[in-house]
């Protein structure tokens, strides 16, 4: 494919990675009004969030693998659809059990995404031209990730939209996305024979389902040490032995267990698990820190966010663009990791005192980090795989980079909540208030309190405590940063491939066939034209 082509390719692939990152991020600021209008119990707060982030993380590594087995332009086309279907049902939905549903096929259609997208990449795109198309996929990422927050509080702040738009903002841009990838994007069918591991694929989802509504709920829901907790983590990980014994024995497995025999694939996962922790788990309480150590509105607390996307979208971009010119990547995952590293230390010094322009530097320098890093790693790990196994490997990073960041959230969230609560407690105390006043900030479980409804002594003290445990999440993340920087350190840099994985796919079945299966060769004529070229023909003999 031509430049010309691949960007037209990629406006659709963007569109769609768009949409996925925004059904996760929109609805931050506008849950508690949600839940009033929909008469719903607290209880069903958390599973509106974690409904979406359940069925997309589980579903990602199956993703991955049909798109190994069947077209990939197919597999995102349905994934779009199912993303409109969820969205619509989302934002008519009349009571909080329509809700919950339709987040789930929300959660399924942005896991294809997640997964697709990097995946049909890797498949036009020669990892030595890679970096500078990744780049722009990164600033993506980080557009949805941040500004998620900030159109839904906007959204909800102006009268005559309300939050059903949440939901229904996304939609145009996934109809949008699958006009453009059917007009633009060229790939080859599959054709030979598919054996779907159904068992493993059960057991996979059920088991990593249990352990992610375990983080999500304990110390919420029920205490980290309960009978709960021991059921959920106990199936959970009698389901995942099981997957892994499944998986090791039938000849189409969901996750191919011998990638974790490239060394790259291994740290780079190891590293895309500790990047969500740390990432995720941190800055995912920003936009309430904004709001309530600082006293911001939802609208401005999204704004507040823009060094942090700004820092990311340059160093991803430049760094792609340095990377596909020299051909070298391993030092810039390097200094990603010690910038990320850095990022997140600077940040573990806030409080409820900080002025915006320290704080917007501090932002700045860890999304410059994550830029580097992030998308890098993708890069590296789809360099040095098999072509006939870049869905299983992207698919794999995706998915524990997604586990990473809802174990994070879970964890620190429960640690935040303890941390404030000891605070609130002890600033009550100091200021002779009595005990139950720590229960005005209240509100809605999870929710925001409104800091412009409370006595001047105590808005003072919420404030000073939501700072204080903002700060300590960034000091408990930073280790997990400095463990994703050991991890890149071991990595092998290895010369970056110049054809794609299409041409790498025809390549290795013309030489012993495609994972021990006859595969038609493909090697076309001397001056023919790729598939997907300025003909628009299909090959003759097209491969996955």
């Amino acid at each position: 494919m031509t430049n010309r082509q691949i960007l037209q390719a990629m406006s659709g692939l963007m569109a769609g990675m768009f949409v996925a990152i925004l059904a996760g991020t929109v609805v931050a600021n506008a849950l508690p009004r949600i839940i009033t209008d929909l008469g719903a119990s607290q209880s069903s707060y958390t599973w509106v969030v974690t409904s979406e982030l359940l069925a997309m993380t589980a579903t990602v590594p199956l993703w991955g693998k049909l798109s190994d087995l069947y077209n990939k332009k197919l597999l995102l086309q349905l994934s779009l659809g199912m993303f409109v279907v969820g969205s619509l049902l989302a934002g008519f939905s009349q009571g909080v059990e329509l809700l919950i549903f339709s987040r789930v096929v929300q959660g399924i259609g942005a896991g294809g995404l997640t997964a697709l997208a990097q995946v049909v990449m890797a498949a036009v795109i020669p990892p030595r031209r890679l970096g500078r198309y990744a780049g722009i996929f990164g600033a993506v990422f980080a557009v949805g990730t941040v500004a998620g927050p900030l159109i839904g509080g906007v959204l909800v702040d102006t009268s005559w939209l309300g939050w059903r738009w949440c939901f229904f903002i996304g939609v145009p841009f996934a109809l949008l996305a699958i006009v453009l990838l059917q007009r633009t994007l060229r790939l080859p069918t599959v054709r030979r024979e598919v054996r779907i591991d159904f068992l493993g694929a059960f057991l996979i989802v059920a088991g990593v389902c249990a352990l992610l509504i375990w983080t999500s709920l304990a110390g919420n829901r029920f205490d980290w040490l309960s009978w709960q907790t021991a059921a959920l983590t106990g199936g959970g990980v009698v389901l995942l032995v099981a997957a892994v014994r499944v998986e090791s024995r039938v000849p189409e497995p969901v996750i191919p267990l011998d990638i974790f025999r490239n060394r790259t694939v291994t740290l780079t996962t190891a590293a895309s698990l500790l990047v969500g922790v740390a990432m995720f788990g941190g800055t995912v309480f920003l936009s309430q820190y904004f709001q309530i150590s600082l006293g911001k509105s939802p609208t401005v607390a999204g704004l507040m966010s823009l060094p942090m996307i700004l820092g990311l979208l340059v160093s991803s971009t430049v760094a792609g663009q340095v990377i596909s010119a020299t051909g070298r990547w391993k030092a810039y995952l390097v200094a990603g990791a010690v910038v990320m590293t850095a990022g997140l230390g600077l940040l573990s010094t806030i409080d409820s005192g900080t002025g915006f322009g320290l704080l917007s530097l501090y932002m700045a320098v860890l999304g410059v980090g994550v830029g580097m890093l992030m998308q890098n790693l993708v890069l590296a790990a789809q360099n040095d795989v098999p072509a006939a196994e870049l869905g299983a490997a992207t698919s794999v990073l995706s998915f524990f980079r997604s586990m990473g960041g809802t174990i994070g959230t879970s964890v620190l969230g429960a640690i935040l909540a303890n941390r404030v609560a000891t605070e609130m407690t002890r600033g009550m105390e100091e200021a002779g208030i009595p005990a139950d006043g720590a229960r005005a900030p209240g509100g809605a479980e999870g929710g925001v309190p409104d800091i412009t409804a409370l006595p001047a002594p105590v808005r003072a003290i919420v404030e000073h405590a939501y700072g204080v445990a903002t700060a300590d999440l960034f000091l408990i993340a930073t280790p997990f940063a400095l463990l994703a920087l050991v991890a890149v350190v071991f990595i092998k840099e290895k010369p970056l491939k110049t054809t794609s994985g299409m041409e790498r796919l025809a390549e290795e079945a013309g030489g012993a066939g495609v994972r021990g299966r006859d595969v038609p060769e493909q090697r076309p004529a001397a001056g023919a034209p790729e598939a997907g070229g300025e003909t628009g023909r299909e090959p003759a003999a097209p491969v996955g």
